[in-house]
C-alpha cells in the first residue's frame, strides 16, 4: 500500500519533468525542463520571510559550535547560507562556499545514481549477480539491486576489515574484495530477506562502475558526472590522493588516517553545500535520469513490517501521512552531514561539518520554516 501511494505521490511531483528533447507542432526543438523552470519562482516577500525565519532558526539552533556549511532552499532558489569556522585548524584555512567537505554516506546517492544512469544505457541489469563481475566472491544469489538497497545480507567491511588486516596498510576497493574472497567473512543475512544497511554494497557498486565504464571510479565520476552537472567542487578521494589529505576534528584534535580511508563507493565524494544544491535540482528534472528511474529510486523497498522509514535505491526515505522525505546523512571520523529534501514543499536543506556535532542531523528541523510545524521525527544518521 505504501509502495502504490508513495509512486502515485513521487508521479505527481516529477510528471511537470517527464518532456525530453522534441519538436513541438511548428517544428522548433523544445528543450527538457530544468529545475528553474519547473518551480513557480517565489516572491520578494516569501523569499525575505522564509530568510529571516530560517536565519533566526540557526542563530537559536545551530549556530553555536557550528564548524562548517548550511544552505536552504525553495523551488530551486537559495534562501539562506552560512560558512563558519575553520577548514584546516594546523594552517588556519578558513570555510568558504568552495570548501569541500567529506560527505560521508551522502556519497552513496551519487554511486546510486550512477549505476542507475549505467542502467539506463544498456551497461549493467539490476538484476545481474555478483558472479558476473567478481566470479571469485563467494556469496551466491545477490543481485546490484540489493546492493542499491541494501537487502544483500553482505558482511561490512568496515567491521571484517578490523579483524586480521594490517592496520598499517591503507585498503583500497580491491583490498576488501580480495579479503572477501580468501577470508569469507560470514554474511549477516540470506539474500532479499530483510533491508540491512552495508557499506560493502556501495564499496562493491563502485568496482562494478569501473568494470563497467573501464574507468576509475575517481576519473569516471568527475569527468562523467560531476563536471557535466555543473558540480565543480566535487571530487573523489583515493589512495592517490593521501599526501593532501584535509584532517576531520574531534574539537580542534584531528582523527588521523586509518587503513579504511581510502576506499570509495559507500563514502569518499567531497563536495560543497552549494554543489549539493545542484544536485537536488537535478534530480528534478529528467536531464540525466529519466523521470521513471528517478521515481524508481524513490521507491521503498523493504516491507516486511510497517514502519515510516525505509530505503530506496541509494536514498533514505521517511513517510508521515502526506508528508515525505527524500534524504541521507553521513558520519565518518569527524564528518557529520545531512542532506535532507523535502518534497511536498520542494524545499532542500543540506548542512555539512568536519567537526564532530550531531546536532547537525537536526538540521531537517528547519523544514518547520516551511511546513509550519516542528519536526521531531529521529532519521537515519
Amino acid at each position: 500500500m505504501i509502495r502504490s501511494i508513495y509512486s502515485i505521490f513521487i508521479f505527481c511531483i516529477l510528471c511537470s519533468c517527464n518532456q525530453t528533447t522534441q519538436k513541438n507542432n511548428t517544428g522548433t526543438v523544445v528543450q527538457a525542463p530544468t529545475a528553474d523552470t519547473i518551480f513557480r519562482p517565489l516572491t520578494e516577500t516569501e523569499k525575505k520571510k522564509y530568510h529571516d525565519a530560517i536565519a533566526d532558526y540557526y542563530t537559536t539552533h545551530f549556530d553555536r559550535g557550528f564548524n562548517g556549511s548550511l544552505l536552504v532552499a525553495k523551488n530551486g532558489e537559495i534562501l539562506f547560507e552560512a560558512y563558519k569556522g575553520t577548514y584546516n585548524f594546523a594552517t588556519g584555512e578558513p570555510i568558504t562556499d568552495h570548501t569541500p567537505f567529506h560527505l560521508a554516506s551522502i556519497s552513496k546517492t551519487f554511486t546510486a545514481m550512477t549505476v542507475l544512469k549505467l542502467w539506463e544505457q544498456g551497461k549493467i541489469s539490476l538484476d545481474d549477480s555478483l558472479q558476473k563481475f567478481f566470479p571469485a566472491l563467494p556469496y551466491k544469489g545477490i543481485t546490484v539491486k540489493m546492493l542499491l538497497n541494501h537487502r544483500s545480507g553482505l558482511p561490512n567491511y568496515l567491521y571484517f576489515m578490523d579483524s586480521i588486516w594490517n592496520k598499517k596498510q591503507k585498503a583500497t576497493n580491491e583490498d576488501v574484495l580480495n579479503f572477501m574472497i580468501v577470508h569469507k567473512p560470514r554474511a549477516d543475512a540470506m539474500p532479499n530477506r530483510s533491508y540491512h544497511y552495508c557499506n560493502t554494497n556501495y564499496l562493491l557498486l563502485a568496482l562494478i562502475i569501473e568494470q563497467t565504464t573501464r574507468q576509475s571510479f575517481p576519473t569516471y565520476m568527475k569527468d562523467s558526472i560531476f563536471n557535466p552537472l555543473g558540480l565543480k567542487d566535487s571530487y573523489v578521494f583515493s589512495i592517490k590522493d593521501t599526501a593532501s589529505y584535509n584532517p576531520t576534528y574531534s574539537v580542534t584534535k584531528p582523527f588521523p588516517m586509518d587503513h579504511l580511508d581510502c576506499t570509495y563507493g559507500d563514502k569518499n565524494v567531497y563536495s560543497t553545500v552549494k554543489d549539493l544544491y545542484m544536485w537536488d535540482k537535478v534530480l528534478y528534472t529528467n536531464n540525466f535520469l529519466k523521470q521513471s528511474t528517478i521515481q524508481m529510486a524513490f521507491l521503498p523497498y523493504s516491507n516486511e513490517k510497517r514502519s515510516m522509514h525505509n530505503y530506496g535505491l541509494g536514498w533514505h526515505l521517511f513517510f508521515n501521512k502526506s508528508d515525505s522525505i527524500i534524504y541521507h546523512n553521513g558520519k565518518w571520523h569527524g564528518s557529520n552531514t545531512a542532506f535532507t529534501r523535502l518534497i511536498k514543499d520542494s524545499a532542500t536543506i543540506i548542512m555539512l561539518g568536519n567537526k564532530l556535532n550531531n546536532n547537525i542531523y537536526r538540521s531537517r528541523e528547519m523544514g518547520s520554516v516551511f511546513t509550519g510545524k516542528e519536526d521531531d521525527n529521529q532519521l537515519e544518521q
